[in-house]
């Protein structure tokens, strides 16, 4: 129990310092701001901060249709990446990695990264702190259960910056809607 009140102490304190990092503000958004998918825990159906998992509540999750395969996801990946004008600009095939150090086959993990430059420019020009952040981060993990794909909850961050002058909220709002697309056709393997 103790040690599950400290992990959880340890958590808010990070989300304080993360929020002074990045000058948060006492601001909120409108409804009409909000862009088209909800904050969904880990795993659906649990609270944000379920059985001493506070990361939860830093995350999204998509699981991934039965049937779909990672090539799928990869290719709804760079098809929405091409729709909507963003960089693909690195890949860590950790999975392959650990097999490759240890001759044992391991549970798929792999993690994409995709940047929108000028968006990042507008970004870091109104907060120089967000460029520890870049670029975007998505991972498609394999669990008991089957493949879920995960990336940083965005709303938290966009939240904590307080009021955002309008270029730089549109600019925002429509990277995150990006990256909500990559994990709705991702997990629907829809490409």
């Amino acid at each position: 129990m103790r040690s599950t009140i400290r992990l959880h102490a340890i958590v808010i304190a990070a989300a304080c310092c993360l929020a002074t990092a990045c000058g948060a503000g006492g601001g909120t958004r409108s409804a009409t701001e909000a862009a088209p998918a909800p904050q969904l825990p880990v795993k659906a159906g649990e609270p944000a901060v379920s059985q001493g998992n506070p990361s939860a509540s830093l995350t999204w999750a998509r699981k991934v249709q039965p049937g779909v395969s990672v090539k799928e996801i990869e290719e709804a990946f760079a098809s929405v990446a091409a729709e909507d004008n963003i960089r693909a600009v690195g890949e860590l095939p950790l999975s392959r990695e650990l097999e490759l150090r240890s001759g044992q086959p391991v549970k798929f993990l792999k993690v994409y990264s995709y940047c929108d430059p000028a968006a990042a420019r507008t970004m870091v020009d109104f907060n120089p702190g967000m460029s520890a952040l870049l670029p975007c981060r998505i991972s498609v993990v394999e669990q008991p259960d089957g493949l879920w794909i995960y990336t940083m909850n965005m709303d938290m961050l966009i939240n904590m910056q307080g009021e955002l002058p309008p270029h730089v909220g549109d600019t925002v709002r429509r990277v995150r809607a990006t990256i909500v697309k990559m994990l709705d056709r991702g997990a629907r393997g829809e490409f």
